[in-house]
């Protein structure tokens, strides 16, 4: 099964930062029950992060380029996210080369922080590779609400 967590980027600066939004619904298939309801697992939250970075260097590198998780120095999960949430997802690069980019970030829900994470390393690789650059420039576009 493969989960999109991002639905929108609201802003990037190409070779800087990304913002990126994530509306949780109740439909979705990751939730799990907690005694005070459900909640998304932590490991989804630190995903949602990471597709945030992924388009950042996307978009940095006109498409050429995909992240690849390595490694992580820190992340810590500040707070829960329950269905209806809109995560904001906000990333910045640390440093980047040709083949490794390092990424710190913040998830918040209405302004409360979620998870904190710091020096995501990243492999960069051919990102033809992995998709038709096609179709990763149409959801690009959907996702910035470029025109196509």
């Amino acid at each position: 099964m493969r989960f999109h967590l991002i639905d929108k980027i609201e802003a990037c600066e190409p070779g800087k930062s990304v913002r990126g939004l994530k509306l949780t619904s109740l439909s979705e298939d990751y939730w799990e029950e907690n005694g005070s309801g459900p909640t998304m697992p932590d490991p989804f939250v630190l995903e949602a992060l990471c597709q945030a970075g992924t388009w950042l260097v996307m978009i940095t590198t006109d498409r050429r380029k995909r992240a690849a998780l390595l490694s992580i120095s820190s992340v810590e999960f500040l707070g829960s996210v329950s269905p209806g949430d809109v995560l904001q997802l906000d990333g910045s690069i640390d440093t980047m080369s040709d083949e490794v980019a390092v990424i710190s970030g913040r998830v918040s829900v209405d302004g409360r922080p979620v998870l904190e994470a710091k020096e995501i390393m990243c492999a960069l690789i051919d990102a033809g590779d992995l998709a038709d650059l096609d179709d990763t420039l149409r959801l690009q576009n959907m996702l910035t609400r470029a025109e196509a």
